[in-house]
């Protein structure tokens, strides 16, 4: 028998309620799939990533959730990277809005659904890791044929849920493999490792909830006590509990009688109803004394061990900007650029890595990627910054290029300055030389470039006697330069010598941090006017559908635009420009409203605005 054929007659047997040796969980996963989703275990299934658009409508709704679980989910991914894990944080509705992972595995993990925008809700999939969580709320391993889709039988997928501070599942942290090593037990260590992210999640998130609160940790062992503790609670000036962790809920319910999904109503209960402790003496459990006298009780139960943190001593928190945070695993040049982007994140440790050794850089990205700026951003992170020259070498006439890079010396040819001139290589001395497209550099001075790359010195046009220099050298080009060396337009050797420390931008469609970047742009064009600009919901909304060939310089300039058109703070679509905006002009507006046979209200509805916005851009364009 096959070993499809084996798994649909356990799932048989199953449903006709014979006994069975799997982690309950599953077995009532696989109920749920037959007797609930009429799902069928004989049918493989496509992996699902939802579109664009709607990834960026999920990632927005969970930003926040994004940015506060980051620093747990980028130790947990460091711990699991090298044994082939792929690291995803679902929503509530199981779409995946963060992923960590190799990106050489990317085509085989797009196809097994471990990639971001995947939906993994089990009344979709079948039982999986990530949905059986959110319907069980509780932590699971689902491995290899525990799956009941068997295009996932070679999967095997550890998950937990991540809880507010009401006790409300609004997560799941879930690593996976598309091979694991057999048996199950292989996965102990997986399932511990996410629960363990998942309890830090929620620690993050009530800190961040809790400003003006006192935070009261709990763990029935002093060890680790004040930095990674088993519970959590929000305690306001009055002694009333505002908020708690997961597990904080968990073990609250059972001291007085609950039901863990009733715990919502320990919320505003006096916390010295629960232990041994009031407003007054939560001061005496702080950290100037040693944690195993931190010990709190409450009537019978097993004793604790407590620690509190006044709310004077927690640094306020910003939900926005996330790109501003500093990080303390890269310098602050580069930390400001992630975003909470993985694929930037992991390309600023990369950039910070390059920062500090005199290798060449290339840089590869799409018009509009922001090459120069990233490129600012390693030379900023370097021990000893010195300049930075910047050339772009599709911008100079190619008989100016060669005087303007080597210099020239005194009388070096006709029009020649009398005193020579110094170079843009010899400006760079100590520093750095950003060489903007350089696939567009004429091929006689690629090699004059490649031997100051070797030699280190420099020789001016027309002088005899060469200069030393000392240059950190990053290129960038938006083509390919192998393509180039195909077609004898670039030189070989010189392509080997900056293809080694590559950093690739992702084009603005791709990044997973729209919001955030279009929000720091509206505040760096704000503070240069004296404003605070805003996008509107159907704004933003709009921005986020667009393609974006010209990425974040196509974004800059439209929001420049929107700024100039809108009335502050509230950016409104029909700021937008047209083709971004609600239409692509008078004729486009016409004629949607005609399809809605003039209704003004059903063609507001249609684009997300209201009937004002589309009165007001009709105006506009008619008079236009």
């Amino acid at each position: 028998m096959s070993s499809i054929s084996a798994h649909l007659k356990e799932i048989e047997n199953v449903a006709a309620g014979r006994p069975s040796s799997r982690d309950g969980l599953v077995v009532n996963s696989w109920l749920r799939c037959l007797n609930e989703y009429r799902l069928d275990p004989s049918q493989r299934g496509n992996a699902y990533i939802v579109p664009g658009a709607k990834l960026r409508e999920h990632q927005q709704q969970a930003e926040e959730l994004i940015r506060i679980s980051r620093a747990a989910l980028d130790h947990l991914y460091e711990q699991v990277a090298g044994h082939n894990y792929v690291l995803l944080l679902s929503d509530a509705r199981g779409v995946s809005v963060a992923h960590y992972r190799n990106p050489k595995l990317d085509p085989a993990l797009r196809d097994a659904g471990l990639y971001l925008g995947a939906d993994w809700a089990e009344d979709r999939t079948g039982t999986c890791a990530v949905g059986a969580a959110l319907v069980s709320r509780q932590p699971i391993t689902v491995h290899q044929d525990d799956h009941f889709d068997p295009a996932h039988i070679g999967l095997t997928c550890s998950a937990a849920p991540v809880f507010d501070t009401l006790g409300e599942l609004v997560a799941v942290v879930d690593i996976s493999q598309l091979r694991s090593a057999v048996p199950r037990s292989s996965q102990q260590l997986a399932r511990h490792l996410v629960i363990a992210t998942a309890r830090r999640v929620e620690l993050a998130n009530l800190m961040s909830q809790a400003e003006g609160h006192w935070l009261l940790r709990l763990s029935r062992s002093p060890d680790f006590i004040d930095s990674d503790p088993e519970a959590a609670l929000a305690v306001d000036g009055d002694g009333r509990i505002r908020g708690m962790t997961h597990a904080a809920f968990t073990a609250l319910s059972q001291r007085i009688g609950l039901t863990e999904h009733s715990g919502t109503a320990l919320i505003g209960q006096p916390i010295d109803t629960l232990f041994d402790l009031d407003a007054d003496t939560l001061d005496q459990y702080r950290r100037g004394q040693s944690a195993r006298d931190r010990i709190l009780y409450a009537g019978g139960q097993p004793r604790l061990f407590a620690s509190a943190e006044p709310p004077a001593t927690r640094a306020p928190r910003t939900i926005r900007r996330p790109v501003a945070e500093p990080r303390a695993d890269m310098p602050a040049s580069l930390a400001r650029l992630t975003g909470g982007d993985e694929t930037m994140t992991r390309l600023a440790r990369r950039a910070a890595r390059f920062a500090q050794r005199d290798l060449p850089v290339l840089i590869q990205g799409e018009t509009g990627t922001g090459k120069e700026v990233l490129a600012r951003a390693v030379h900023a992170a370097r021990s000893h910054p010195g300049p930075f020259v910047a050339v772009n070498c599709a911008a100079i006439p190619e008989h100016l290029i060669e005087s303007e890079l080597f210099g020239y010396a005194p009388n070096a040819f006709t029009g020649a300055a009398r005193g020579g001139k110094r170079g843009l290589i010899e400006a760079a001395h100590g520093g750095t030389l950003f060489l903007d497209e350089i696939g567009d550099m004429p091929l006689a001075l690629q090699s004059r470039l490649l031997r100051v790359l070797a030699e280190r010195c420099v020789t001016p046009v027309g002088a005899l006697e060469s200069r030393p220099v000392a240059i950190h050298l990053i290129s960038a080009t938006h083509a390919p330069l192998a393509d180039r060396v195909a077609r004898g337009e670039f030189r070989e050797d010189l392509y080997y010598r900056l293809n080694a420390a590559v950093l690739k931008l992702p084009p603005l469609r791709e990044r997973a941090d729209f919001d955030a970047l279009a929000d720091t742009i509206l505040d760096e064009i704000g503070a240069e006017h004296g404003e605070r600009y805003q996008l509107s919901r159907a704004a933003r909304r709009r921005l986020a559908a667009h393609h974006w060939p010209g990425n974040v310089r196509e974004l800059r300039n439209a929001l420049s635009v929107a700024t100039a058109l809108c009335e502050p703070p509230t950016i409104e679509v029909d700021d937008l420009p047209d083709e971004i905006g609600a239409s692509t002009g008078r004729i486009g507006l016409e004629a949607q409203l005609a399809e809605c046979g003039g209704n003004v209200s059903e063609l507001a509805r249609r684009l997300g605005v209201d009937r004002t916005t589309v009165h007001r851009r009709l105006k506009r364009l008619r008079t236009h």
